[in-house]
Parts: C-alpha cells; structure tokens; sequence
C-alpha cells in the first residue's frame, strides 16, 4: 500500500509503501452506487434527493452526498437486506483498485480517456495521458472499461468516500486491512479516493489520497460501498 518515492507525483502522504493483509471476508461493489440506488433511498427515508447539475440521474454516480449521508445509505441498505454494508477502509480500496497490480494505475504506467474520466487536457509523466478529452461531467457507472477484477471506474468519474481518518504517512497504520480511526486532529477528515472527472490524471492514482471534512458535498464526491460476508 502506498506508493514508491520515484513515482510520479507521489506525495509524502503516501510513504511508506507497506504490506497490509487484506481479510477474504468482503466484497466492494462493481459501481459507485448511483442515482437511481440512491433516490429509492431517499424516498424511503425522507432524506433529501441530491442535485444531479442537470447531468442526468438514473445510472450516473451519485453526487452531492457528504460521509454521513454515504454512512446512513450504508446502514438503510443492511437493513433493507439483512446484509451487512459498510463503506470501504482505505486499504480496502486501494487493494480492489490496484487489481493485484504495483504501478500508479491498474492499467499500467499511464491511463487514457478511454479508460477513465478526467481532465484529458493535462498529461502524466509524459506518457500520452493528455488524450485533450475532457468530458467536464460524470458518466453513467460501467460506461468504461473495468479493472482486471471487474470493477468498474475505480480510476475517475467520481471520487469516494472511505472509511478512515486522514494522517500525514502511513506511519502507525493497521497492517489488517482495517479502518484506521484514531484521528491525527480534533476532528476527522475522511479519506477520498480514486480522483474525479474534474482532475487531472496524477489524482487518479491508485496511492493517491485526498481528504474532505464530512460534511462536505461536491459534484465530483460519491461513494462506493464494501459488504462483509456474514458467518
């Protein structure tokens, strides 16, 4: 987990690189969960429907939902289902997007428009990431191709909201796969993770880490969630 001092844009958030051992006893979902799951939701609950900018609802990632709201989605879910959803820890993401793979993106040393959705007009480490693609909006979930684990913009469309507490390195982190709780400050900033249609290909990273306070809501924020096989 993590990612090497020589890669490109690495941050010092990122270091040191370590193993964690990830338990067999989950699954993360094939999408980000999306409109159309989101407003049944709402509906149910009362809770207010997110603005979708005008792009479109249905099968598009839901956006405009801050931790608490991904946190009680989560929690609606279990109990619709008997199932027991959650959101991901950080390592758990980071494990499903690398797809069993070590460079900065599942698909190799570079990534193009055709695999991602971001701001095509910025390059990565010179690699030919700058396609001059910029579709300025999200996608309909699927709408590329998935990761070598079948799982689908993981890289791109929208970042998600993780599980764990933001610190400055990995010093001191779980080696279990599990959320990492204790807050560096007073007040916990969650992780994001996996970047945005909004930015520029060095975000979409499978190291790269980003936070926001939990109440924050943005047109490039969704989540993805994680299910725990019950025994």
């Amino acid at each position: 987990m993590g990612s090497p001092i020589d890669e490109p844009n690495h941050h010092p958030d990122e270091s040191p690189q370590h193993e964690v051992e990830i338990p067999e006893n989950f699954a993360l979902g094939v999408t980000t969960v999306t409109f159309e799951d989101y407003d049944r939701f709402a509906m149910d609950t009362g809770r207010k429907f997110p603005s979708d900018c005008g792009w479109g609802r249905g099968k598009r990632p839901v956006i405009f939902v801050n931790w608490s709201d991904a946190m009680a989605y989560a929690a609606w879910l279990s109990r619709q289902t008997g199932e027991r959803y959650r959101l991901p820890s950080e390592a758990e993401w980071e494990y499903a997007a690398r797809a069993g793979t070590t460079t900065p993106f599942a698909t190799g040393h570079c990534i193009h428009t055709d695999q991602a959705n971001y701001d095509g007009s910025v390059d990565y480490a010179g690699c030919g990431a700058d396609t001059q693609v910029y579709r300025e909006k999200t996608l309909p979930v699927g709408s590329l191709p998935a990761n070598p684990w079948g799982l689908q913009e993981m890289h791109g469309n929208v970042f998600e909201w993780t599980a764990d507490c933001w610190h400055p390195n990995y010093l001191g982190a779980p080696t279990d796969g599990s959320t990492w709780e204790t807050n560096y400050r007073e007040d916990c900033l969650h992780m994001v993770r996996g970047g945005s249609w909004f930015n520029v290909p060095g975000y979409l990273r499978s190291a790269f880490r980003f936070w926001f306070y939990s109440n924050v809501t943005n047109n490039n924020l969704g989540f993805r969630l994680a299910k725990d096989f019950l025994s």
